[in-house]
């Protein structure tokens, strides 16, 4: 089998994986979310409200019918793209939460992501070229550190220096809103030509952005570093050496541009941990996004909402990985499927 039909034959089989994925993901989140104790209605209403009361209310949202008359009905209402309406917002539909607090999620995903391939791409190629030295060394330990330390926290530890002692950062939130066009700040103050405003949405994307940039940045370190000293070994780059081509040629030019290649292999399952990160981040530093609002939901038990949001992000992540998947089979031409 020649590669372009390999490569079409492997396209088709993951896009009809697809739908069995993201059958699995609402599979699960429904299932999960009515195994755990507690109960919509108990939390919308305070212990002083009537049981019949209660159990009416239950009702009149399809919570007293079985499982699977909910389940078949949940699913229903996907097929026809309706994600339903919030509990705990009367007439307040999924979709329009989605389109509302997405925005927020974007633009800190992106940022986050430009500083974490930044600082990954730069210290593990500073690490590798410099094998068994100190910044070796140092390179090993910003990896591990940056995998262990826990979000929220390191979050809460910026915010105490540059927000509350140095006075740097403000401590949260997304600040002012400029004329809503996309719902993401920086673009929209790009578009309406209000530079003061772009500055104002950089200053409070900094320290979220910082949090979660940093420490997803140590995936890509590690994977630079491993994949860039194989490369370094291979006989392409002691050929180039032995034509006397510079050593900083031979890193930036030749070898690092082929260790890059895992990195592009592994961005759709760092783009899912960005989104798990995100969920933490927005919470510490009360980032209106949809990762917050789901945080709420689960704590509110919202279900139309929870299942919606993680809908959502499984189409994302779904989407996000056959497209990695498809981009680096046409990169790079040693890959055979």
């Amino acid at each position: 089998m020649s590669r372009s039909k390999a490569l079409q034959y492997y396209i088709i089989s993951r896009l009809l994986l697809a739908p069995l994925m993201l059958w699995t993901i609402v599979t699960l989140v429904f299932l999960l979310l009515r195994a755990t104790p507690g109960d919509p209605v108990d939390a919308m209403f305070s212990s002083r409200v009537p049981d019949s009361v209660k159990e009416e209310f239950r009702r009149s949202l399809g919570l007293a019918d079985p499982l699977w008359l909910q389940y078949f009905r949940y699913m229903e209402s996907l097929l026809h793209f309706d994600l339903g309406s919030s509990f705990t917002i009367p007439g307040q539909s999924v979709w329009g939460e989605i389109q509302l607090y997405f925005p927020a999620t974007l633009e800190l995903a992106a940022f986050s992501m430009a500083i974490a391939l930044i600082v990954g791409v730069t210290f593990g190629a500073i690490s590798a070229s410099n094998p068994n030295s100190f910044l070796d060394v140092g390179g090993r330990l910003f990896g591990i550190i940056t995998y262990a330390i826990p979000l929220f926290w390191f979050g809460m530890i910026l915010q105490l220096i540059f927000a509350v002692q140095l006075r740097w950062f403000p401590p949260s939130g997304r600040g002012p809103s400029p004329e809503n066009i996309t719902g993401i700040y920086t673009i929209d103050s790009l578009l309406s030509g209000d530079f003061g405003q772009l500055l104002t949405s950089l200053h409070h994307l900094a320290l979220p952005c910082l949090t979660l940039g940093i420490l997803i940045s140590g995936i890509f370190e590690r994977i630079v570093r491993v994949n860039l000293k194989q490369t370094l070994q291979a006989d392409y780059v002691e050929a180039a050496r032995a034509r006397g081509i510079p050593e900083k040629r031979i890193l930036w030019s030749h070898a690092l541009k082929n260790a890059l290649i895992p990195v592009i292999t592994i961005l759709g399952l760092t783009f899912a941990s960005m989104l798990g990160g995100a969920v933490l981040t927005e919470v510490t530093f009360s980032w209106e996004g949809l990762g917050r609002r789901l945080y709420l939901a689960i704590s509110e038990r919202d279900y139309p909402t929870v299942q919606g949001i993680m809908v959502f992000f499984g189409a994302i992540v779904v989407t996000a990985s056959i497209l990695i998947d498809i981009i680096n089979a046409y990169i790079d031409p040693r890959i055979r499927y």
